[in-house]
């Protein structure tokens, strides 16, 4: 699942760093409408498990998801935003750039950005950890738009450069993988 609209995605700028995602730009109000209307009509099988990004805005929509099914979130960190490096706090028009490299390097650190490699590492690891030891539980992962996008192609098996070639994940949405 990725966070509801958050106050960085209503300021338009990047928010990618612990220091300033972990206490602030939480869900706006317009967020907060979103996973209202996403938790009145529930899509998929109840989780009996959520982890989150330790972020405030996954935090935020992880507490409000975990309230309505009666559950104890878990922090985990290695589902945080990527880094966008020297671009935080920059105008989010500035992820173009970035995203036009991932399609000709994976590997990049442009601006010193988190790689596309990288953030996929990270994000199977956590997959990797949870299938190795929840049999027969429904997992809800909370996290941002891009490690989604990125965890979903490796998910498919398709090259890390077409990350963005995926549909883009839009706020308070849900994505059910088998």
């Amino acid at each position: 699942m990725r966070h509801g609209h958050s106050e960085a995605n209503a300021r338009g700028i990047i928010i990618s760093t612990p220091k300033r995602g972990l206490a602030s730009f939480g869900l706006s109000p317009r967020g907060e409408d979103q996973l209202a209307a996403l938790l009145a009509e529930w899509p998929a099988p109840a989780p009996t498990r959520l982890l989150h990004s330790d972020f405030l805005r996954t935090r935020d929509t992880a507490e409000r998801v975990a309230s309505h099914f009666g559950l104890h979130p878990q922090a985990e960190p290695r589902l945080r935003e990527r880094h966008f490096g020297g671009l935080e706090g920059q105008p989010d028009t500035r992820y173009g750039e970035v995203w036009a490299r991932d399609a000709r390097d994976p590997a990049h650190r442009l601006h010193g950005v988190e790689s596309v490699e990288r953030v996929a590492v990270r994000m199977r690891a956590v997959i990797d950890a949870l299938e190795a030891r929840c049999r027969g539980e429904t997992i809800l992962l909370v996290s941002h738009g891009d490690p989604l996008q990125i965890l979903l192609t490796s998910l498919a098996g398709r090259p890390l450069s077409e990350h963005r070639d995926r549909p883009p994940l839009a706020p308070a949405s849900l994505t059910v993988l088998g």
